[in-house]
């Protein structure tokens, strides 16, 4: 018997308000107050970092600024995108029994699996690419990303159905490293569009037509068209004044690396791109003072890096890969998505090697 999903659809909005719903959902959806969803996602020109990502670092924040770009920040991890009233957001926010206990990894291929399927029907070849993108022709043409939260899972994707790649190179600041990996001049090469490959951009309603059938007949979901609650608009709202919509929260991670005596190292795994930013302290500069981890990794939930963070303070440099093993061993399982201790430890063994922030 299919899960029976209400499907709706919150309208344009501006981007820090459409993350307020997101968390407003989650909440409500763990209270009971509304059942498995399936949103439809619309945004004002924004640009948007991961919940782990270092603002100044991931975007151009004097580009954005001059031509009226939006920032905001995510609840979920994953990298910086960029998303304009010619793309389209979705998201999936239901229960975790839907999917019988399975684990992130698994959930996400499925997910993505039905997804391209749908998208497939609008004349594309689009397939799964692990570890959490959909692309045609070895091109990203839609990013999701996910986490759980007790027992509901939040996971979202996006499609890209029109856009000027340039736009992309100047709001974006992708790191060297990351298009090195895939042999690319700049962050334009790495996607394509609804448009360029049907010759035209589709109607939104058929692109939201596709995913709903790929999603129902791969996830074996049942959708029934509804309006959004007032529930979730007086719910959005608080969420949007009282943290989500706010700067402090957007640029709650912002200019770490700059901070004199930082030392930051990279690491680039399966998971993503890992970045350390150590300070030190003690006579002999062996002890860790703070240690703060950015990137486009996914964790669920996102308290495990921040718990991370606090667990190494004081720990000597000599023990920090023995204390980044122990607190991943006492994980409960399921939780990480193609990450793990080892690149943790790669990004701090990096960190290590390279020289202090000048003051």
């Amino acid at each position: 018997m299919p899960h029976s999903f209400r499907l709706i659809d919150t309208g344009l909005r501006q981007g820090r308000a459409n993350i307020a719903f997101d968390q407003a959902m989650v909440a409500l959806r763990q209270a009971g107050t509304i059942g498995d969803s399936l949103r439809f996602i619309h945004f004002e020109p924004t640009a948007l970092v991961g919940r782990h990502q270092d603002l100044g670092l991931e975007l151009n924040l004097d580009y954005c600024a001059a031509q009226g770009i939006g920032t905001a920040r995510r609840i979920t991890g994953g990298g910086a995108i960029y998303l304009d009233p010619a793309q389209l957001g979705w998201a999936l926010v239901c229960s975790r029994k839907v999917f019988a206990g399975e684990d992130l990894g698994s959930i996400t291929r499925r997910i993505c699996e039905a997804a391209a399927a749908g998208l497939s029907t609008l004349g594309i070849d689009a397939r799964y690419r692990p570890r959490n993108d959909i692309e045609v022709g070895g091109r990203k043409i839609s990013g999701t990303g996910g986490y759980f939260d007790g027992d509901v899972l939040m996971f979202q994707g996006t499609v890209l159905v029109d856009l000027d790649p340039a736009t992309i190179g100047q709001v974006l600041n992708v790191p060297k490293a990351k298009l090195a990996k895939r042999d690319l001049d700049d962050a334009a090469q790495r996607v394509t569009t609804l448009a360029a490959l049907l010759g035209a951009a589709p109607p939104l309603a058929q692109v939201q037509a596709a995913i709903a059938r790929g999603l129902s007949e791969g996830l074996g979901i049942a959708f029934t068209e509804a309006e959004t609650s007032a529930a979730e608009e007086d719910a959005a709202r608080a969420e949007y004044e009282d943290e989500i919509g706010t700067d402090d929260f957007v640029a709650e991670i912002d200019g770490a690396s700059r901070i004199a005596g930082t030392r930051l190292g990279h690491h680039i795994g399966a998971g993503g791109l890992v970045s350390a930013h150590l300070r030190l302290e003690g006579a002999a500069g062996d002890r860790v003072r703070e240690v703060l981890f950015t990137g486009d990794y996914f964790v669920t939930p996102p308290r495990i890096v921040f718990d991370l963070e606090s667990v190494l303070r004081q720990v000597r440099t000599d023990a920090l890969g023995e204390a980044v093993r122990a607190y991943f061993a006492a994980l409960p399982p399921g939780g990480l998505l193609s990450i793990g201790a080892d690149d943790f430890i790669a990004a701090l063994d990096a960190a290590l090697a390279a020289e202090p922030v000048a003051a």
